[in-house]
């Protein structure tokens, strides 16, 4: 599970990973500019697509999927145990990532909070 913040002050969307989530995922924390987050959406279901090729990480089918992977040309980071909790947050072309797909305490607040903090930049 991961902690999402807003840094207004920087201008930095903020992914800290916790507890053993930043040893599957290779991660401790994100920083992705404000201006290069397209926007999130609650998406249990992305679970079950295909993952692609993961690059570095942890991939154990149904239990956790953690880390870097590649799929269809895109760059995604994963960090998802429990589906019903993922939120994916879109990113801009020439960030690091194309998509974060990240398990949240709270999906709904979390896409709130990504999704007004884009609106005010």
């Amino acid at each position: 599970m991961a902690l999402i913040s807003v840094d207004r002050e920087r201008g930095l969307l903020i992914a800290e990973m916790q507890g053993l989530d930043k040893l599957w995922t290779l991660k401790s924390r994100l920083e992705i500019p404000l201006a290069h987050v397209r926007g999130a959406t609650h998406d249990p279901g992305i679970a079950r697509e295909p993952k692609g090729m993961r690059v570095a990480g942890t991939y154990v089918p149904r239990v956790i999927t953690a880390g870097r992977f590649r799929h269809d040309g895109e760059r995604v980071f994963w960090d998802v145990k429990n589906p019903d909790k993922a939120v994916v947050i879109e990113l801009a072309a020439g960030e690091t990532y194309n998509r974060l797909v990240i398990e949240v305490d709270d999906p709904r607040a979390t896409v709130a909070l990504v999704e007004q903090s884009i609106v005010r930049g």
